[in-house]
């Protein structure tokens, strides 16, 4: 018998590994499949040598997998292009919120809208498959990892969160929980890149296939910056 694992990537639920797994389970000459989706590695047993290419067929396009001690083949500029929605929403909440204060500007005024509109946003994409977005949340969430209810509630904390903000309700508590949710994020996504771990990032849901990058740790940096800059100001709630 020959056993070989592979580095998978693209999965980012269990169904994603039970896909995997008979997808590959179904190749002539593999005698069992054992896919670890926190690893994102798929061990093969097989009779007969199996090349990557054709376990690589067999699983599709979806996901890309690649022999241990070898890197994945991609462009330079995936994640840039992966990464597009994001900055495109980013830069919608940021001219959203400008133009809300314009005429009477105020940075406090500012910095409530946008991130009342971030919330509200984020919100939607992840309820857009409530279903789907917990067990991606809890592959680098520390919290939702240990409480997996938390992970089911999340996105009706971001939706609470940013009606707060929206209509200037309880300030200084919407403050306090961003800066808590949002830290207990930051400190898996921390470990994820440390880890370099390929997986995706759930702040947009499944809805878009977002990679775990620096850009998500810089997303919850500026947020809890922002409640930071807020809480030490209380003339500004």
């Amino acid at each position: 018998m020959i056993t070989k694992t592979y580095l998978v990537s693209g999965m980012t639920c269990n169904g994603c590994r039970d896909t995997i797994h008979k997808k590959i389970s179904g190749v002539e000459g593999v005698t069992s499949v054992s896919v670890d989706l926190e690893k994102g590695k798929a061990s093969v047993v097989s009779e007969k040598p199996i090349g990557a290419a054709e376990i690589q067929s067999a699983i599709g396009t979806k996901y890309q997998i690649a022999s241990i001690g070898t890197l994945l083949e991609e462009p330079q500029t995936s994640k840039l292009k992966q990464l597009r929605p994001l900055f495109l929403i980013f830069g919608y909440l940021l001219v959203a919120s400008f133009l809300l204060n314009y005429k009477n500007w105020q940075w406090a005024s500012f910095m409530f809208d946008f991130m009342g509109l971030f919330f509200i946003v984020f919100s939607f994409f992840k309820l857009l498959d409530l279903k789907g977005f917990p067990p991606t949340f809890k592959m680098y969430d520390p919290l939702a990892k240990a409480v997996p209810f938390y992970a089911w509630i999340y996105p009706f904390i971001e939706v609470a969160l940013g009606l707060l903000f929206l209509m200037r309700i309880e300030l200084q508590w919407a403050l306090i929980v961003t800066l808590v949710v949002l830290g207990i994020t930051t400190i898996g996504v921390t470990r994820t890149l440390l880890d370099k771990r390929k997986i995706k990032c759930a702040c947009l849901g499944t809805a878009l296939n977002l990679p775990m990058t620096e850009a998500t740790f810089i997303e919850n940096t500026i947020m809890i910056a922002m409640a930071i800059v807020m809480l030490l100001n209380p003339t500004l709630l």
